[in-house]
Parts: C-alpha cells; sequence; structure tokens
C-alpha cells in the first residue's frame, strides 16, 4: 500500500467540488495512515507554454521544480480535475507539458524507438468531474481526456496501475448526491485507491 500519496488539484477554482472531493482523499488517506503532499495548480506560478524547441530544454520555474521533486517523492499520484469539452483543463495540459518532459518523466533510447519510464513504481488515481453522465462519455467519447492522461502521459511514463473514479452529472446534481460522492472519495483515500 503507498505511503506517500500526492495530490495534485487541478480546477482554477479552490471553492469546486474538485476541492471537496480533494480534501476529502486527503482526510481519508491521512486517516490510513499516508504522508501527504499538495499541489494546488491555481497556486502556483509557470508559463503553462513551452517556448522552446524542446520542452526539456526550457528552465523551470521554482513552482515546477517542486512539483517536479513532489512528483519524485510520492509512491502515488492522485489528479483531480474537471472533464471540460472531454477532457483536462488547460492548466493541467501546461503542467503536464513543462514537467512531464525527457530526462525527468522519460527518456527515449538513443538509436531506438524504445523508451525508459522514469515514474516506475508509483501507481495513479484520475478523479474527476463531468456534466455529462460518465457511463455516456465513456460509451459515446471514449474517454478522451481520461484516455490520454492515464495511457498516453502516466502509463508512457511508468506510473502504473492507475485508476479512474467519474462524478456526474454534475449539473443538475442535488446537494445530498455530491456529498454522497464527497464519502465515497474520503472511502477511497482511506483505502488508497
Amino acid at each position: 500500500m503507498p505511503k506517500r500519496v500526492l495530490i495534485i488539484l487541478a480546477h482554477p477554482r479552490k471553492n469546486s467540488l474538485c476541492a471537496a472531493l480533494a480534501a476529502a482523499y486527503r482526510r481519508g488517506a491521512v486517516a490510513a495512515g499516508a504522508e501527504l503532499g499538495e499541489l494546488l495548480l491555481p497556486d502556483m506560478q509557470f508559463d503553462p507554454l513551452v517556448r522552446t524547441p524542446r520542452p526539456e530544454d526550457q528552465p523551470l520555474e521554482d513552482d515546477l521544480k517542486a512539483a517536479q521533486e513532489a512528483i519524485l517523492w510520492a509512491e502515488h499520484l492522485v489528479l483531480v480535475y474537471p472533464t471540460w469539452w472531454g477532457t483536462y483543463p488547460a492548466q493541467l495540459k501546461g503542467f503536464i507539458d513543462r514537467v512531464f518532459v525527457s530526462g525527468f518523466a522519460f527518456r527515449y533510447r538513443q538509436d531506438s524507438p524504445w523508451w525508459d519510464r522514469l515514474l516506475a513504481g508509483r501507481s495513479g488515481h484520475i478523479i474527476t468531474t463531468m456534466d455529462a453522465p460518465p457511463l455516456y462519455d465513456r460509451l459515446v467519447n471514449r474517454w478522451p481526456g481520461i484516455n490520454g492522461l492515464r495511457r498516453a502521459v502516466l502509463h508512457f511514463c511508468g506510473v502504473k496501475p492507475v485508476r479512474v473514479t467519474a462524478f456526474g452529472a454534475v449539473r443538475g446534481s442535488s446537494q445530498a448526491r455530491r456529498d454522497e460522492w464527497i464519502r465515497r472519495v474520503e472511502g477511497l483515500g482511506r483505502r488508497l485507491r
């Protein structure tokens, strides 16, 4: 069971349902005896755009250096974000582009189509909210944001397994329903799943 957990909150508003879900996971994980780290993307100062020919050549801001250190420290990564337009918010995309670079998260092998997964040995959990019912997003849209993040980013860098918990439809949901989701996520934190 992972003991060092890093929660990455990627909702631009700190009073959001995603923030409440991240806090619930934190409570559960602390109750389970985990050490906790947190990255609150809305509080971080960094340029989300890659401005150099190779992303790894762009100097990292202090917040991104600290983020890389936190990711290396963690055994379990929990990403909490809203699904907007089938994927994740722009700030999370910019964070990924700047942080999960060659030499840190992966390394291509010279004269080979293969690469080394430098974040291997970590597990992950994606927790997302959406206005569509999750089953609709999964069956009709085929989970573009979730699959992109899970497969093309986390698995590519060696983070496996990556569990997914999706909540929706948020729009029109009752407070009782949202409270139920929050309790469920606290339970996931207690079981570190």
